[in-house]
């Protein structure tokens, strides 16, 4: 699972990087959640950032039943679910980062939050679907969603789950209409264990008001109640 994420490029490193105009819309985030309105690439518009909710609107949030569950979409349910089937076909979209979180379970309630990205910290992209609907108020609106995968156990959390991460080449054909569904699978995969690197970090984070380049900071770790822990 991927509930929480940061892009903290400059924008001339992501105009560099995924080759695209970045407008002074985009901010960086270290504390990316659902319902945030965060930018994507989609296949629709791969030449500039396109401003999306992550999961759902915020409004659509105060709907108690409207599943947590929708900020990510599991690779193996991709071709199964007739709604993730159609988007896996025609509205996809690269959702660029620079690292991901994820908590290690410690005990049965203890949870520490880590700061999880590749070892060459360059910017790199998830793998994700997105969706656009008409509102009660006949406002359109978009959401998108991350492709999770099998994770690489490089952090050992309450779910089987990771974010799909994808190689630079790679992305081309993501976004790429022409691209048959068996080879777009095909990119779904773990991100290699070796090649990622991963350290403890506050537990502020657990806070989603909190956006600061001091939330990807190393801290010794403690968990969500403050206390000091023996494991790294």
């Amino acid at each position: 699972m991927c509930s929480r994420y940061a892009l903290t490029s400059p924008s001339e490193n992501l105009h560099k990087r995924f080759k695209l105009d970045v407008t002074e819309a985009y901010k960086p985030t270290y504390n990316a959640a659902p319902t945030n309105l965060l930018p994507v690439i989609t296949n629709q518009n791969p030449k500039g950032f396109s401003f999306f909710y992550w999961g759902a609107t915020p409004k659509m949030a105060n709907d108690k039943t409207i599943s947590a569950k929708l900020y990510n979409a599991r690779s193996d349910e991709l071709t199964g679910k007739a709604s993730y089937r159609i988007a896996l076909e025609s509205r996809r979209c690269l959702v660029p980062a620079n690292g991901y979180y994820d908590w290690k379970r410690i005990g049965k309630k203890g949870r520490i939050p880590y700061w999880i990205y590749p070892e060459t910290r360059d910017e790199f992209s998830f793998a994700g679907i997105w969706e656009e609907y008409d509102d009660d108020d006949g406002r359109t609106e978009h959401v998108f969603r991350i492709i999770t995968v099998p994770t690489n156990g490089i952090v050992d959390s309450n779910s089987d789950q990771m974010p799909a991460i994808l190689n630079s080449e790679d992305e081309i054909f993501w976004l790429n209409s022409n691209t048959q569904k068996n080879e777009l699978m095909s990119f779904l995969k773990s991100y290699p264990l070796g090649k990622m690197r991963s350290h403890s970090v506050s537990t502020r984070l657990n806070n989603t008001s909190v956006n600061e380049p001091s939330l990807i900071e190393h801290l010794p770790p403690t968990d969500q109640f403050g206390n000091y822990t023996l494991f790294s």
